[in-house]
């Protein structure tokens, strides 16, 4: 399983990649990437990390791209509808999908710690909330599941001290 989030690797792939998986969806569903969403996204891949939409909107607003807050929220709710994103609730933020191009579910690991957060595909605990609620009668529209606890980094640590 590759979690680049936990590992060191070239930030500028993921950017380069991410940018052109979102293109490519877009001009598929006949989506239009404006700048600003560009933008937004670009902003989320280059700091591999979740952000708040305000966080997200202080980067536009020093770029001269927008001030109000609507600009940064239709953005994210775009990028997110098209799957380019996910918005992470334990944190009220968002975060790049590292596979915008594969239909999943995805599942966070969060550290506690230092926030760092990876995506991770693991299509059998989807499966396993969907087969769960079909057995009452329930039909999942949206599975994401967030776990939390210590990254590789931070549990070395607490483990040495």
């Amino acid at each position: 399983m590759d979690i680049k989030s936990f590992e060191a690797h070239d930030h500028k792939h993921c950017i380069k990649s991410g940018l052109k998986a979102a293109e490519d969806i877009c001009a598929e569903r006949k989506a239009q990437l404006t700048p600003v969403r560009r933008r937004v996204l670009e902003i989320l891949l280059e700091g591999h990390r979740a952000m708040g939409a305000y966080e997200v909107l202080d980067h536009l607003r020093a770029e001269g791209l927008g001030s109000q807050p609507p600009v940064a929220y239709r953005a994210l709710d775009f990028l997110a509808a098209n799957g380019l994103v996910h918005r992470i609730e334990r944190l009220n933020a968002f975060i790049a999908c590292s596979t915008p191009d594969v239909d999943h579910a995805p599942t966070f690991l969060i550290c506690r710690e230092c926030s760092t957060i990876a995506e991770t595909p693991a299509p059998r605990a989807g499966r396993v909330v969907r087969n769960a609620a079909q057995e009452v009668g329930f039909h999942v529209e949206k599975v994401v599941i967030e776990a939390e606890g210590l990254c590789p980094a931070c549990h070395e640590s607490e483990a040495a001290e």
